[in-house]
């Protein structure tokens, strides 16, 4: 058996793979089929508890004294699907992945025996995961540790993934007018196993709502409709938002996505010790599929026609304010760059341990405001840090997450590959 790490992959040695996903509280967990642009073909490919089977991928409830699995026959997949993602959230509405990683397990359906296990580090505020993969590369399958996590729950990365949500708080009508809620419902035979809270906001198979009512009616209205919108999420309503690592902010105000120009500066202060320290910040630009289109950094001050510029390169991090600023101009962005991490490397070599501080902030370029803050509060010996991505959302809107995940890298090109399986 092979323990793997975030970005790590295997080639599947069996045709039928079962992914067991394990926690000490109760998952759910899903699978999507994915199509070269990373997009479901319809609802239909949403695989979960009130929707367990679909071409070539079974959803298995372990009924809360096993783990929840999901089983892939790669000889079943129909043509045009690459990629199907298992996916996790804990049962009891709001709660987060702190402290309660999950742990996935890939073996032989049919033998039984085990091929490798994932558990995902560093997880908190999360309240939505992309455990693992199985995906065709080169005619052949195989299985790839993700570990992505959302902020605001299995609606993220179902509108991510291209599933219709339903934003409408569907459970307080079947409190004013049951009647005509009640056709819909009674045919429970799908009814989620026992102790599972429904998802009445999630639509599948052609827009249709899914056949979930919850059955016990006290219970599920007051659940059901506060967690999918408001789970751990942020918008700009409020003026500036300090996040702490692994928060995410949307970048909406008043209701309308933020597409003007923006600054992510990235300030840091020389050694403790008093020598000059030579951090550079960049920004990498991924497509759809993780894949990399360009990197901004002192070496290269504008990429993707000039939608991301940067300021130039500060050899000592000496004096107050932002030491580098890297201009992006949201609006002016192609539509195949959908995402963006904010990246610091130190050239000179010196270690994270040796910076005095080092922080982020996105401002409004128009009116200077500040919107959103990261203080690295904590370092470790690496030199190189992912300060923070900016992740473009299925509905067009940005969301930015703070990061500080340190790797070993002096350079923006190091970054590339840690940086894309981070996404």
């Amino acid at each position: 058996m092979t323990a793997m790490t975030p970005g790590s992959n295997l080639p599947l040695p069996a045709v039928r793979v079962t992914v067991d996903v394990a926690a000490p509280v109760r998952l759910d967990v899903s699978a999507l089929l994915l199509t070269a642009d990373g997009k479901v073909r319809s609802d239909a490919d949403f695989i979960f508890f009130n929707q367990p089977t679909g071409p070539g991928v079974t959803y298995r409830s372990g009924g809360g004294a096993a783990p929840d699995s999901v089983t892939v026959d790669t000889s079943a997949v129909p043509p045009g699907i690459e990629r199907i993602v298992v996916t996790a959230s804990p049962d009891a509405a709001g709660q987060t992945f702190q402290g309660i990683e999950p742990t996935a397990t890939v073996r032989n359906a049919d033998g039984g025996a085990v091929i490798a296990s994932f558990t995902p580090p560093q997880l908190a505020t999360e309240t939505a995961l992309v455990v693992v993969e199985i995906y065709l590369r080169g005619g052949a399958w195989k299985v790839r540790a993700v570990g992505q996590g959302y902020a605001n729950g299995l609606a993220g990365i179902a509108t991510d993934f291209g599933v219709s949500v339903d934003e409408e708080p569907a459970p307080a009508a079947a409190a004013a007018p049951p009647a005509p809620a009640a056709p819909a419902a009674p045919p429970a035979p799908a009814a989620p196993p026992a102790g599972h809270q429904p998802s009445p906001w999630l639509t599948a198979g052609a827009g249709t709502p899914a056949p979930v009512t919850p059955a016990p009616a006290p219970a599920a209205p007051p659940a059901a409709p506060a967690a999918p919108p408001a789970a751990g999420k942020i918008n700009l309503d409020k003026g500036r938002v300090s996040l702490q690592k692994n928060q995410t902010v949307s970048l909406v105000k008043g209701g309308r996505p933020l597409l003007s120009q923006v600054k992510m500066g990235l300030g840091w202060e020389p050694a403790f010790r008093g020598r000059d320290i030579d951090l550079d910040a960049s920004v990498i630009a991924y497509g759809p599929q993780r894949n990399h289109i360009d990197s901004c950094y002192f070496g290269k001050l504008s990429i993707l026609n000039g939608a991301i510029k940067h300021s130039g390169d500060n050899l000592t991090g000496e004096g107050a304010g932002d030491d580098e600023v890297i201009v992006v101009d949201l609006g002016r962005l192609p539509a195949e760059a959908t995402g963006l991490v904010f990246t610091v490397n130190s050239f000179s070599g010196q270690k994270f341990t040796d910076v005095a501080k080092a922080y982020c902030r996105l401002i409004d370029a128009a009116s200077g405001e500040e919107l959103v803050r990261f203080d690295l509060t904590g370092a470790e010996p690496q030199t190189g840090v992912m300060m923070a991505k900016l992740i473009r959302q299925f509905s067009g809107e940005w969301e930015m997450t703070a990061m500080g995940e340190f790797v070993k890298s002096r350079t923006v090109r190091g970054m590339v590959k840690p940086a894309a399986q981070a996404l």
